[in-house]
């Protein structure tokens, strides 16, 4: 897995690339603003951009705007925003494009393994996302839509979805049998009219479905 850092503080980028050369992942290049971001993902082709939210010069919101570009230029590029802060407005954007996407907050992110793992997940086209941003992602509105034909559970399986956990880890979670997973996904895939599709993400697809609706 190649690997391009886009990360203001030169601490911790160079404390991230360290640590993530320690478990074997290739940084091909890491960078302190949205530009040298833009070129270096244009040189390296890398499976993951991880991005913080604010950089140079005016540290507000140049480096979720250059990931939606790269996006454009790159689509085979997933990305991770790294970041304090949760920007909402962006990130649907970015869930949007057909790689992979995560968001997680620095704060809690508290080991290098979950890390990599989150990594490799938006690397293969799946999601990453931290609970608070699905959260706030969610919390917008509450207005009718398909998904009222959800069951209770079934919208906390979507949320987990959303998150990025497997069917194993959704198990987990509620204490239920894998098989019982996945009848709930398929009763979501159903209700939200997804079928099946040689190139369709359809985990993806029922979250997109989600934040529609509740945004």
């Amino acid at each position: 897995m190649r690997v391009v850092i886009a990360e203001d503080s030169a601490l911790l980028r160079d404390g991230l690339v360290q640590l993530l050369q320690l478990r074997g992942v290739a940084v091909a290049a890491a960078v302190g603003d949205a530009d040298a971001l833009l070129a270096a993902v244009a040189e390296h082709r890398p499976d993951v951009a991880v991005v913080d939210i604010r950089l140079p010069p005016t540290q507000t919101d140049e480096g979720i705007r250059a990931a939606v570009r790269l996006r454009k230029e790159h689509p085979g590029t997933g990305v991770l925003i790294f970041s304090q802060y949760v920007e909402t407005t962006y990130a649907t954007q970015l869930l949007g494009e057909p790689a992979g996407f995560g968001y997680l907050l620095k704060e809690r992110v508290v080991d290098i393994g979950e890390f990599v793992d989150a990594m490799e997940r938006v690397a293969r086209g799946g999601t990453a996302l931290d609970p608070e941003v699905v959260a706030q992602l969610f919390g917008a509105s509450r207005r009718a839509s398909a998904l009222d034909a959800l069951t209770p559970r079934e919208r906390e399986v979507l949320a987990l979805m959303a998150e990025g956990r497997t069917n194993h880890g959704i198990a987990a979670a509620f204490t239920v049998s894998e098989r019982a997973v996945e009848k709930h996904i398929a009763n979501i895939f159903t209700k939200l009219d997804l079928p099946p599709s040689d190139t369709g993400n359809r985990r993806v697809l029922a979250v997109l479905r989600y934040l529609d609706a509740v945004n």
